[in-house]
């Protein structure tokens, strides 16, 4: 693992060196290509530098130790500085072991979120509204550009069901453990008695497939058009801009109205597909690689319930991780980064477990 991580320090300095030559700043596109690649090293660069560092201490410190002579004040300094060299090494070495995993391929792509309400009716559907606006707040604070493809509005103000792309770098990574069934516990505001209700809503999260990575035949798809439709109001389309894409080979369908113009609504139903069959096709790899669906690490199985939020008690719990946290409007504000983090973490240990294991 060091030489590999020796050859990668080397790497990132040769990088480094190459982005300040005029040359490669005046190409805009080998520039772009080395600052990824030299932002993607930094944090195991950094790492390992903290790793080194810690190694160096502990010689030091038992150098001096061996050495003798040192006053009792001093000895005392020196076997703290030793213990805590010993647990950094044995820190930083964990956390080299699991920034040193094979990346996500789709990691750095723009995302594609579809929320439908599941059961529980209009409660249901309200639901699927809060965890959008929850969505989109947290894109937001990323500066990610949110963009409606299509929304199947209820007269409540719900959502039958949304779906949505959200476009910023690293934006798949950090939503792509959001599919699977959210549970809400909560009391609706029709309810007269206080009972608390249970309603669920499903989350599919796609990552964008590029058209080189799946193409799409055009002999495969029925493509209709129809008028845009929902809970009224002004914002209607009353033309026939609405499209409604099927794929005929899967029987796939996607429909896309948010847009007044034909083929811009084309242009995203289009985007969504690809999606979707690009998201089949993975699904179909990834199956094959393992006989035991659950020995996929991070797949994110969608008819599991991961997730439950509590408004009685303020609480989010989820259950793939055993966390609980009791600042439900926060989190409903779009403050999700602890829950992502704490996935990532858990995900990526059990990655780690399995590549160990193999």
């Amino acid at each position: 693992m060091f030489e590999k991580l020796s050859a990668v320090e080397s790497r990132y300095e040769q990088i480094g060196i190459e982005l300040t030559r005029p040359d490669v700043a005046s190409d805009n596109v080998l520039f772009t290509k080395l600052m990824k690649e030299h932002s993607e090293l930094t944090p195991i660069v950094e790492k390992y530098r903290e790793y080194c560092a810690a190694v160096n201490a502990e010689k030091e410190a038992l150098e001096l130790l061996e050495a003798g002579g040192l006053d009792k004040d001093f000895k005392e300094l020196v076997e703290e500085e030793l213990s805590e060299a010993k647990e950094k090494i044995t820190t930083s070495a964990d956390e080299l072991k699991i920034l040193l995993l094979p990346k996500d391929p789709n990691d750095d792509k723009n995302v594609i979120v579809e929320i439908r309400g599941g059961a529980g009716g209009e409660e249901a559907a309200l639901f699927a509204g809060s965890l959008f606006r929850m969505y989109s707040m947290y894109a937001e604070s990323k500066r990610w550009h949110i963009d409606i493809t299509n929304a199947n509005e209820t007269e409540l103000g719900g959502y039958k069901e949304i779906s949505f792309m959200i476009e910023g770098a690293g934006a798949y990574s950090r939503f792509k453990y959001e599919s699977g069934v959210h549970r809400v516990q909560r009391v609706p505001d029709t309810e007269t008695q206080g009972r608390i209700h249970t309603s669920t809503v499903t989350v599919a999260v796609l990552p964008e497939a590029d058209e080189v990575e799946f193409e799409l035949n055009p002999a495969d798809l029925k493509i209709d058009t129809f008028r845009s439709s929902g809970a009224g109001g002004q914002h209607i389309n009353k033309t026939s801009s609405a499209i409604r894409v099927t794929h005929l080979p899967t029987g796939t369908v996607v429909e896309c109205q948010d847009e007044r113009s034909q083929f811009k609504n084309k242009e995203k139903a289009l985007k969504v597909l690809r999606a979707r069959l690009y998201d089949a096709e993975k699904e179909k790899a990834d199956a094959a690689l393992a006989s035991d669906r659950k020995a996929q690490v991070g797949t994110g199985d969608r008819s599991e319930r991961i997730r439950t939020y509590n408004y009685p008690q303020g609480r989010v719990t989820d259950h793939r991780i055993g966390l609980t946290l009791y600042k439900i409007d926060s989190i409903l504000n779009g403050d999700i980064d602890e829950i992502v983090d704490g996935l990532t973490t858990y995900y990526r240990t059990e990655a780690l477990k399995a590549q160990e294991n193999s």
